[in-house]
């Protein structure tokens, strides 16, 4: 039997014990705090290890953030919901049909999208080019024979043309380069392995690539996109959020291993579009102006090796014999210089700018004849030669038809 005191001391045991275990689980009590009187009853402590935790809890608040977040996730759904729903139906699935056993059979496909009233269709000139025939089909099903306009190898675009749109088919806008960033969101639609009406979206990844044409030419100017892009997207449009073409799909980096996808793709630009397609739907061709040089950019070796006082412009490399550059004297490189153990081509002309127009890269120099001259126009090039400026005037020619060489030449 316990005696009274005994009992007191054992309930203060007690008490002690369960007032510690609460203070430490709930964190109720501070550590400079007393427990208070042992005669404290124990129903006490129960009461105040059952409300601690809903006086703790705190009262949800929302995150401005998240919720912001989540407006502008469904905002951009309905963005591109909106745009398909506009660009789609313009945007048409083209089979290409060649002679096999005296018959036509479908050989290829790709992609293209309207680009008049009057049934002009754009797409990639490989889509077409060497068909027998072709069939444009339209995303609510029509199946239209289309007859091959025009095409330019050099451009790697054609128009196809059929004689009736569907009822609610239109053109789609052009946009413009100007106002292009990388970083910024676009869109491809076309018929990747023929699954028809598929939309990608990604971001523009570079711009000012120049990439291979069918011809020992390069296209300039081009956008690289990591939206997807695959075999059928071939002549699709890439879009901005405005649902306008900012350029045509045409090429995709594989590193040499698959057909598909590696989050590479080069779009040609809509800069390249607005200059040759009216002249395909006119003339069926266009002509493009010569300069008949190969080089690249001055690099700080080249610099060096050359002792130059400037650091940017487009350095001649090679002269096409017989040339229009030839002709007016453009020197190419004359000799060999070694630059911390690498040889180096040196002695040719530098171009720092084309009829008062700055070129700081063999790319500025491409573009400007590509976009803004024409054959029998005449250019005057501001050269560095021999530590002096100079001007050299060319006239230019018509690109030649039978170039072999796989070089890349303005």
């Amino acid at each position: 039997m316990f005696t009274q005191n005994g009992h007191r001391a054992k309930l203060l045991t007690l008490w002690i014990v369960v007032l510690a275990i609460t203070t430490f689980a709930c964190q109720v009590v501070s550590p400079n705090e007393t427990f208070g009187s042992p005669a404290s009853p124990p129903e006490q402590a129960v009461q105040v290890t059952v409300s601690a935790p809903i006086q703790a809890a705190p009262t949800p608040t929302p995150n401005p953030d998240v919720h912001e977040e989540i407006q502008n996730i469904a905002g951009e759904d309905t963005v591109l919901i909106d745009l398909y729903a506009r660009v789609n139906p313009s945007v048409v699935n083209i089979t290409n049909f060649g002679e096999v056993n005296s018959q036509l059979e479908p050989l290829g496909q790709g992609s293209g999208f309207v680009f008049d009233n009057q049934g002009n269709i754009v797409t990639n000139a490989h889509v077409v080019h060497g068909a027998s025939g072709v069939e444009v089909t339209f995303s609510e099903g029509t199946t239209r024979p289309a007859e091959i306009i025009g095409e330019d190898l050099n451009a790697d675009l054609a128009v196809v043309r059929v004689d009736i749109l569907p009822e609610g088919v239109v053109p789609l806008s052009l946009g413009d380069m100007e106002g292009l960033a990388v970083g910024q969101t676009v869109v491809a639609i076309g018929n990747p392995f023929g699954l028809a009406g598929t939309l990608t979206r990604g971001i523009i990844s570079a711009l000012g690539r120049s990439i291979p044409a069918l011809t020992p030419f390069s296209i300039p100017q081009s956008i690289q996109t990591d939206a997807a892009i695959n075999p059928g997207n071939s002549g699709g449009p890439l879009l901005n959020l405005q649902g306008e073409v900012i350029g045509v799909n045409a090429q995709i980096e594989t590193g040499g291993t698959t057909r598909s996808n590696l989050g590479i793709g080069f779009a040609i630009p809509v800069s390249i579009v607005r200059r040759i397609v009216p002249d395909l739907i006119e003339k069926g061709e266009h002509q493009w102006a010569w300069l008949g040089v190969q080089g690249g950019d001055l690099t700080p070796t080249l610099v060096e090796a050359m002792n130059l006082p400037l650091e940017k412009g487009a350095y001649i490399a090679d002269v096409v014999q017989d040339g229009p550059s030839a002709k007016a004297g453009l020197r190419g490189s004359t000799d060999q210089a070694t630059v911390r153990n690498r040889q180096v081509d040196v002695g040719g002309d530098i171009v720092v700018a084309v009829d008062g127009q700055p070129v700081n890269s063999f790319d500025d120099l491409l573009v400007y004849v590509a976009l803004n001259v024409s054959p029998e126009q005449t250019v005057t090039l501001k050269v560095y030669r021999d530590g002096e400026y100079r001007d050299v005037q060319v006239n230019l020619e018509p690109r030649p038809e039978d170039m072999q060489s796989p070089l890349q030449l303005p």
